[in-house]
């Protein structure tokens, strides 16, 4: 009995605290894609403004360096989704406590 009280402990313990993390994982990483593209923006626009001949060049780039940076929330995402429904924190706290 008290192994299955334990491990409810545990579980009603780590799943809000996981739930919390992937959140901050989320938000942070939003937040860090939108400041990424305002600075890409304006260095964009900056040397455009200095150069405009080099627009379509610097366009281009923009893109591809905007793309790059565009994927990191996902990649988070990815890891924020494998934390919230196959957790491994759960997991290892269900051996600890059986084992």
């Amino acid at each position: 009995m008290a192994d299955v009280t334990n491990t409810v402990a545990l579980v009603t313990t780590i799943q809000p605290y996981t739930a919390l993390a992937v959140g901050l994982m989320l938000s942070s990483s939003g937040l860090g894609s939108a400041l990424g593209w305002a600075i890409i923006g304006s260095k964009y626009m900056e040397g455009v403004a200095r150069q405009p001949e080099l627009m379509s060049t610097l366009r281009v780039q923009m893109f591809i360096t905007a793309g790059l940076m565009e994927s990191f929330p996902f990649v988070i995402l990815a890891f924020g989704m494998w934390f919230l429904f196959a957790n491994p924190f759960l997991e290892t706290a269900k051996s600890i406590i059986g084992g």
